[in-house]
This record gives C-alpha cells, sequence and structure tokens, in this order.
C-alpha cells in the first residue's frame, strides 16, 4: 500500500456535519447522510467503510424511504437475560445494514450503569458485567454472521453526559478492571468485534481515546483484541492519540484539527511515530474486513419488515418486568369494566430514548416533542412510535369501557378516575444523549398526578416509560406497577397484552431501583454545578462495587433489586421433606 492509501484509512468524514447543511464534498455524493465513511483502496479490492448508527435499529439518515425497525432499548433487552434473543437481534441489525449498503454498525454499548441518572443508560445493558459482556456480545455475533462490523462502546466509564468532554474519571485500575473493563472483556472474549469505539471522558488523566493504559495495555495487550479502535465522534485532541492505542480518528471535521489526516502524517515524517505504527493501525482495520468478510459478495438482503417487527414485539414482551402486583390487581379481568387511561401520551404511542440511537420506525413517528437544547450538539426531541397503548387496550379487552385522559388537569384526571373500576396511569420520562436527569423525580407534575389519582381510587396501576429507575414516592399507594422501559415500536402491543393477561411478564431488573439518589454512591449529579466547559473529577470511590455489589456493601435496602421481576404464577410447596446420606462439609 501507499503512503497516501493508508493514511486514507485512518480518519473517517462525516456526510454532513451538525449545523450544516452542505454535504462533505470528499463522500461520494449518493451516500446517505450516515455517520461515517473512510476511504477503500479499489486497485487492491480494499472496500470503503460505510459506518452508520445502529444502537438500537439503524438511525434516521434523512432519506424520504430509510425507515428501520425500531427496537427496545438496551436496559429492556438487558431484562430479558436471554443472550440468543440478543443474537437474533443483532441478526436484524445486520441484515437492514446490509440492505442498505452498511458495513459497520455504530452499536453495542455496553457501559455499566453507575449513575441512575445518565441520560444515555437505556442503551446500555446492565449494572452488572457478566450480563452486560454477555448481551453485547449476542449482539455483536448476530451483526457480524451478517457479514457487517458490529461494534463495542464506549471505552470506558461513560458513566453520565453532563459535561462528559471534560469529566475525568478517577478510579482504582483495579476496581476499573474488574467492572466495566471485565464487561468488555467478556464481550471481546465472546464474539470477537470487529471495533471498539472509544469514550469522550477521561479516564485517570488521560483521554479515554488517548488513554495507552485502557487502549494498549490493557484491551489490547491483556485482552488480546485483534480488531481496531476507534474514536467517539469530536473526541481526539492531538495526532499522538495514535501513540497511545487510538487506531482511527471518527468525525474528523468536528475537531480542532483532522488529526489522523495530516498532522499524523507530518509527525511519521518527522519520525514521531514510526511507520510500523501507521501500518500496524491500517492492519488491524484490514484484519476485520477480512475476518469479518465485509470485502465479499453477498446475496441481496430483501427485509421482512414484519418479521423483524416480531422480533421487536419479542424483546418487548420478554423485557417488561412487573415491579409490584398487589392483591393480584394484575392482569386485569376479562368482561365488562370500566377502565380510565391517564397520562404519558398513551393516546399516541409509545416513548423512546433520544440521540444517536433514534430509530424512524416504518410510518414514521406517531409525534414528536422538541424539549431540551445543547450549547454544544443542538436541540433534543421527545418521539413516540407505534400504535398507541390506548388502541391496544381496546383492541386486548373488547368487552371494556375504556377512557382516556392526559392528566393535564388534575381535576379532570381525578374525575375520570371516581367514576373507573381500575385506572392505568401511563409515565414517561424524557431521556437522552446529549443530558442527564437532574434527579430521580418524573417531569411534568406526573408524580403529583399519580398520587391524586390513587387518593380517588384505589384500584390503581402504573405504567412508566423511561429509561432509568425512577423515584416512587406513591408506590405504597397503587396496585401494580410496570416497568416497559423504551419499548420500541411494538412496545404498546406487549404492554396491553401482559397488562390484559395474554402474556406473564418474565423480565427482571438488569439494574437496581434505589429508593432515592440519597442511596446511590453519588447523590449529587457530577458536573450539573459548573458551567460547561470546565474540568472536572468525578471519584468513582465505589470502584467495582456497582449497582447491587454497592447495596450489599453499604447495608441500604433498594426499592426493587437487581433482578427482582414477577410473574402471574404463583408457586406453592406442601408436605415438603429433605433427606440426605451424609451432612455437608
Amino acid at each position: 500500500m501507499t503512503d497516501d492509501e493508508r493514511f486514507s484509512m485512518l480518519y473517517s468524514l462525516m456526510v454532513r456535519v451538525f449545523g450544516k447543511t452542505a454535504r462533505e464534498t470528499r463522500v461520494p455524493e449518493d451516500l446517505p447522510v450516515i455517520a461515517g465513511y473512510v476511504s477503500g483502496v479499489a486497485r487492491l479490492g480494499i472496500p470503503a467503510l460505510k459506518l452508520a448508527d445502529a444502537s438500537l435499529g439503524l438511525r434516521h439518515t434523512d432519506g424520504p424511504d430509510d425507515c428501520a425497525t425500531a427496537l427496545p432499548c438496551g436496559l429492556a433487552m438487558g431484562a430479558t437475560f436471554n443472550p440468543a434473543l440478543a443474537r437474533t437481534v443483532g441478526n436484524l441489525i445486520g441484515k437492514e445494514g446490509r440492505a442498505r449498503g452498511f458495513n459497520v454498525m455504530l452499536g453495542g454499548g455496553i457501559n455499566l450503569v453507575r449513575e441512575v441518572r445518565n441520560g444515555r443508560n437505556f442503551e446500555y445493558i446492565s449494572e452488572d458485567p457478566l450480563l452486560s459482556g454477555m448481551m453485547g456480545a449476542g449482539m455483536v455475533s448476530g451483526t457480524q454472521e451478517e457479514g457487517v462490523i458490529g461494534v463495542l462502546k464506549h471505552v470506558s466509564l461513560n458513566a453520565s453526559e453532563t459535561n462528559k468532554f471534560f469529566l475525568d474519571a478517577i478510579i482504582d485500575p483495579a476496581a476499573h478492571r474488574e467492572s466495566d473493563l471485565l464487561a468488555f472483556q467478556i464481550a471481546i472474549e465472546r464474539s470477537e468485534p470487529g471495533a471498539l469505539m472509544g469514550a469522550y471522558n477521561l479516564v485517570n488523566g488521560a483521554y479515554a481515546c488517548g488513554n495507552r493504559v485502557i487502549l494498549q495495555e490493557t484491551i489490547k495487550d491483556a485482552m488480546g483484541f485483534k480488531g481496531w479502535v476507534m474514536s467517539d465522534w469530536r473526541a481526539v485532541y492531538s495526532w499522538d492519540f495514535a501513540l497511545h492505542g487510538l487506531d482511527q480518528h471518527s468525525g474528523a471535521q468536528l475537531d480542532e484539527q483532522e488529526w489522523f489526516n495530516e498532522p499524523l502524517r507530518q509527525a511519521c515524517e518527522a519520525g514521531k511515530v514510526s511507520r510500523a505504527r501507521i501500518s500496524e493501525m491500517v492492519r488491524r482495520m484490514l484484519r476485520s474486513y477480512y475476518a469479518i468478510g465485509i470485502d465479499q459478495e453477498r446475496p441481496a438482503v430483501t427485509i421482512d419488515f414484519d418479521t423483524h417487527h416480531a422480533v421487536a414485539l419479542q424483546v418487548a414482551r420478554e423485557g417488561i418486568v412487573l415491579l409490584k402486583n398487589e392483591g393480584e390487581a394484575l392482569p386485569l379481568a376479562s368482561g365488562k369494566q370500566r377502565i380510565a387511561i391517564i397520562g404519558g401520551f398513551a393516546q399516541t404511542g409509545v416513548l423512546s430514548g433520544d440521540g444517536s440511537s433514534q430509530v424512524m420506525p416504518p410510518g414514521g413517528y406517531a409525534a414528536q416533542v422538541p424539549l431540551h437544547s445543547h450549547p454544544l450538539l443542538g436541540p433534543t426531541t421527545m418521539r413516540f412510535s407505534g400504535s398507541s397503548p390506548l388502541a391496544e387496550l381496546r383492541r386486548q379487552l373488547a368487552e371494556a369501557r375504556i377512557d382516556f385522559d392526559s392528566g393535564a388537569n388534575l381535576a379532570d384526571a381525578v374525575a375520570l378516575a371516581k367514576r373507573a373500576d381500575v385506572v392505568i396511569v401511563f409515565a414517561v420520562r424524557h431521556e437522552g444523549e446529549r443530558f442527564d436527569s437532574p434527579d430521580m423525580a418524573l417531569p411534568f407534575g406526573q408524580d403529583a398526578l399519580i398520587e391524586a389519582v390513587a387518593d380517588a381510587n384505589r384500584n390503581v396501576i402504573v405504567v412508566l416509560e423511561t429509561g432509568n429507575p425512577v423515584a416512587m414516592p406513591w408506590h405504597e399507594k397503587v396496585r401494580a406497577i410496570v416497568q416497559a422501559w423504551f419499548p420500541g415500536q411494538a412496545g404498546a402491543q406487549a404492554i396491553a397484552e401482559v397488562l390484559a393477561g395474554h402474556i406473564s411478564p418474565s423480565g427482571r431488573l438488569p439494574i437496581t431501583f434505589p429508593v432515592d439518589v440519597e442511596q446511590t454512591p453519588h447523590p449529587a449529579l457530577p458536573g450539573a454545578d459548573v458551567e460547561l466547559g470546565t474540568p472536572i473529577q468525578v471519584h468513582y470511590h465505589e470502584g467495582a462495587e456497582v449497582g447491587y455489589r454497592w447495596f450489599a456493601r453499604s447495608g441500604r435496602q433498594p426499592l426493587f433489586n437487581f433482578g427482582h421481576g414477577l410473574s402471574y404464577t404463583n408457586f406453592a410447596y406442601g408436605d415438603l421433606h429433605v433427606s440426605g446420606a451424609r451432612p455437608c462439609r
């Protein structure tokens, strides 16, 4: 390979840069607005890379017909405790990516849930390294079976969104190795992903994308990772990141310079970077190209969206967690009864998480509501998809009279609740990349709504569409609580089936639900008290004691434990006798 060919592979270009309408002139004119493009080498048969965001399905790329299957969020998949289903999801993502001509899927988020207000937790799997590693491996393996490169991210400690570009995560290296990095090791060993993606934050004083201890000494040397490490977009600050284990600069136009373009080349010519290192960077990429087979011609793919919808439905069914069911309030009784549905845009669709994991399902969004605006990255929007829980419940419970109230006016909601036999309150919380929730409360006065409705009717069921645990000051007043997460395009049907008893809930919590933030290792949200851009340190003093391990060590009793989840099946033992030939020692 010539130097021009080698260096052209070491950075990716965005098709369109945030906030600009003009396309990048260095990418092919027919390329959709995907996350990145990397030149190939036609004379050697080396394909170009076409990188698409695909955490929970293919991200919308601004084309008129570029819909994709909108899957339930990562925590919902984690709640299934089903690696085989995760592999099926990976197959789905790989098929849809390959059908669109993409060959790198930027999914596989397996950061451990350390901060319950993290806006991006919904993309991840759990607080447990084994569960996160196994589920992440399943998704990557499924994607790569389709001849598309799967990516694991974000290495490492991308535990919150607030001020993340300037946050230095301080942690004992051994504890780091036994927690977040252990999840990556498990996933790497089980799936051999083609690439890893670094994180935005610093770790122990060095940016994650230029952190030699993590990328070179741990990931590559100790774990034996064979693929290449790419940066996150807007996460590179110097060409010398190449000396510390980073192999590719992603979205190069976003940073101060296209560091792995001319600056790296000049550093190599000046003898500051060895030619052997440049060759290794390219060789790691090529190894993944050929091991996964993105160079091979494969049969054309026609997407069966009905079949893929069924996969999304199965994940939603298995991921819904029944947290409480006092007096067998659920499943709902069949026959004639009056049911009040209140709040949560239940007449519209189901909520999804915001950011690079956003997927536009077939048929488009049911509703879009602009909310936050990030000073660096622009606005965020609350989006609802699929059919509505209201419509699905009316379909599942045809004999019941089902009325709806938005919950906007407390008096109207209470009046409806008083006339109903059963009340189902849908509660939502908008969460996403770029921002954290300020606390664990439900927004829009929904806690007060639930309290008021529960005071008016003793048969209240709460359905939560959130990407994190929430505080539940009303939990003793309601009879049942259903954690539906962000359940994807088929989520409304799954929720209705569970409420009606046509599906028995089987999900188990992949994260611990604290009573409030005071029970967590970091009651104050890191970075919330400083201006964006202020360097801060966050000392992860809990080390490897993440989630349920933190609660075990501190002796605190959470609201709901890791692994908690009820079903509609009752178990009883009677006339039990235990005998043995000899005592255990």
